[in-house]
């Protein structure tokens, strides 16, 4: 099954303040979801779609029609980003289009959760980076509660009562979420999914102008991208067969360590070529906090003084996904 993606952004208004920076937003998303990172190859087939100016203009109907579009396929992934004008209404959250001469003409959120909820897709995901986005989702008659129809995530800038930001470079939401993309939200294995772009924006983002909104509905989080894991794969694959109990430290002693200080260390035995090996993996994965010295400031120490190194527990975690085959 392939991955699609509909990315719009609207600086264009014809009816109402007009934006700067939707445009160059839509394009930064569209062109990282285009390719993964690691390994270089393609992710997601985009139609990228933006307005800035009257000849390139998102009408409510075009907007409608590409949203119902994105939905009617039975793709492993569908998204649908938008940038631009947004509001609620007593009706509902809209997205506000170039041609909307009030709030009430803009597409109503509900209308694209709609299609998303009849869409065959796997995966349904939303991301609004606008005004008040907070609110989809929420049915109005039953006073704001969010009922989402299964495999449906969104991601939005702010809340329902919260006006979504842009300097210079673009929305302060959009930033992160592509900052997310290109690697700050990856786990030890590159992935980067819809909830650790949440909590990477949540993190960013300050407590009181703009909160981003996290709605799901999906039992397993999917993969957006990858890019280059910070420790090869095998280092992960090695984690039990290093540490057959996770509980318990490996034994270091200098022969793990390829250097020989022989003024420091006069009698020290001289390097085993398969415990350098061990020793190099062991020491990738204490840069990505898995593994830590056991008894010694560092791990060179801990060879040097016939200590050990040991797990984290972010360590166990992944040994247990590694012995389980989770990985």
């Amino acid at each position: 099954m392939s991955r699609v993606a509909l990315v719009a952004g609207i600086d264009f208004y014809k009816h109402t303040t007009p934006l700067y920076g939707c445009s160059s937003d839509a394009t930064k998303v569209a062109q990282l979801l285009e390719v993964n990172d690691y390994p270089k190859e393609g992710n997601f087939e985009v139609e990228l779609i933006h307005a800035s100016s009257a000849e390139t203009a998102i009408t409510k109907p075009k907007l409608r029609e590409k949203v119902r579009q994105i939905f009617a396929g039975e793709n492993e992934i569908a998204l649908f980003y938008f940038s631009g004008h947004g509001v609620v209404t007593d009706t509902g959250g809209m997205l506000i289009c170039s041609d909307s001469l009030n709030a009430d003409e803009g597409l109503p959120i509900d209308q694209v959760i709609a299609l998303a909820q009849k869409s065959k897709a796997t995966n349904k995901i939303i991301v609004l980076d606008c005004c008040q986005s907070g609110g989809a989702g929420d049915v109005t008659l039953l006073g704001g509660v969010s009922v989402l129809p299964h495999g449906l995530t969104i991601l939005a800038s702010s809340t329902a009562e919260q006006l979504s930001f842009e300097g210079p470079e673009g929305g302060h939401f959009t930033n992160l979420f592509c900052d997310a993309l290109s690697g700050a939200a990856a786990n030890l294995k590159g992935d980067i999914t819809p909830g650790s772009i949440y909590a990477h924006i949540d993190q960013s983002l300050g407590n009181i102008h703009q909160r981003p909104v996290f709605k799901t509905s999906v039992q397993r989080f999917v993969s957006l991208r990858r890019v280059t894991p910070p420790v090869p794969y095998d280092d992960l694959l090695a984690l039990t067969r290093i540490f057959p109990d996770p509980n318990k430290p490996h034994a270091l002693s200098p022969s793990y360590e390829p250097r020989r200080p022989i003024a420091d260390y006069p009698d020290i035995p001289p390097p085993d070529p398969e415990k350098n090996k061990t020793f190099e993996t062991l020491q990738r994965l204490n840069r990505v906090n898995l593994v830590v010295p056991d008894g010694a400031p560092h791990m060179f120490d801990a060879a040097m003084e016939y200590k050990g190194a040991r797990l984290t527990d972010l360590g166990r975690h992944y040994w247990r996904l590694n012995k389980t085959k989770r990985l």
